[in-house]
């Protein structure tokens, strides 16, 4: 038993050499200049070719990138978008077919984009679930816990509404490279407690990114054996944070290519700030921090996240 086969999740830089020997590896969530990356497909599938893994370029409310890197046969590659709902939140979606993705995509996403590819679009998250299980897809709710409105946990969602939402999707991400570690570690224990299939990604927005969390499995090298091992609960993630040096400078290309969405992202920051402020007293809060700090140093024992 080697190391990548005694846990379901690991946390730290992956061994993308030792790990292409044994499984299928692909960094789940990356972005391209078609949306807030900073790269041309072109050097994507480069790069990714370089590592030896596979690929998803899941662009914001964008298919451009995702369409055009499938044309690279030789690679392994899964169509995906990463999707804002109306509500601000990202949703992940992988399709078994890039065909299905293009019609997802024109008649069910582009009609009801906002006034900017960054912008929410006019679906709520249960919508845009109900439209995609009209194809054959992997539905993941990215960096579930994260600093911003963009996780799903957060208070525009109740617990009720939530649970119903936990049971519509096939999988949580439980390593972002780009979010901190401790809402890593969160989500990690939330992908353990819901019972689903897990995923990784460092939602790179440079080429030096692309790998820094990966999803791997024990399956075929192709694009259906890898979506049906997610779904299974077949795969195992392994990934670092990016240190914050490298946070700062992704963030500043975030920026400059969002600054005409700026305004809504802060409106959209405060109010999710206010709700927090005055959703719990601190005495409360304090409570709750205290309780799952003690269950989670169990659970991970127990779920051998290391």
């Amino acid at each position: 038993m080697n190391r990548y086969s005694s846990h379901k999740i690991r946390f730290e830089r992956p061994d993308l050499d030792e790990l292409i020997k044994q499984y299928a590896v692909v960094d789940l969530h990356f972005h391209s200049k078609y949306s807030d990356g900073n790269n041309a497909v072109s050097s994507i599938a480069k790069r990714a070719r370089e590592l030896g893994i596979g690929i998803a370029i899941t662009d914001h409310n964008e298919i451009k990138g995702a369409v055009e890197i499938d044309r690279y046969r030789e690679l392994l590659s899964i169509p995906g978008i990463e999707i804002t709902s109306r509500e601000g939140t990202h949703l992940l979606i992988y399709f078994y077919e890039i065909k299905s993705l293009i019609k997802f995509y024109n008649q069910d996403v582009k009609p009801n984009m906002g006034h900017d590819i960054m912008s929410s679009t006019r679906l709520e998250m249960e919508e845009i679930i109900k439209r995609a299980r009209a194809f054959e897809t992997i539905v993941v709710f990215p960096h579930p816990y994260s600093a911003t409105f963009t996780g799903v946990q957060n208070t525009y969602f109740s617990e009720d509404r939530l649970e119903r939402l936990f049971e519509m999707v096939d999988g949580i991400e439980v390593i972002n490279a780009e979010n901190l570690n401790k809402w890593n570690l969160r989500s990690a224990l939330l992908g353990f407690n819901l019972d689903k299939g897990i995923t990784g990604g460092s939602d790179g927005h440079r080429l030096p990114q692309m790998g820094r969390a990966v999803c791997y499995a024990s399956c075929k090298k192709d694009r259906r054996a890898f979506l049906d091992a997610i779904k299974g609960g077949q795969t195992r993630v392994v990934g670092k944070e990016i240190d914050i040096i490298r946070k700062v400078r992704s963030n500043g290309v975030k920026l400059r290519t969002n600054i005409r969405n700026y305004p809504d992202l802060v409106e959209k920051n405060l109010k999710y700030s206010y709700s927090v402020i005055n959703s719990k007293s601190k005495t409360i809060k304090d409570s709750v921090k205290r309780s799952f700090s003690e269950k989670f140093k169990e659970r991970r024992k127990k779920y051998k996240i290391v």
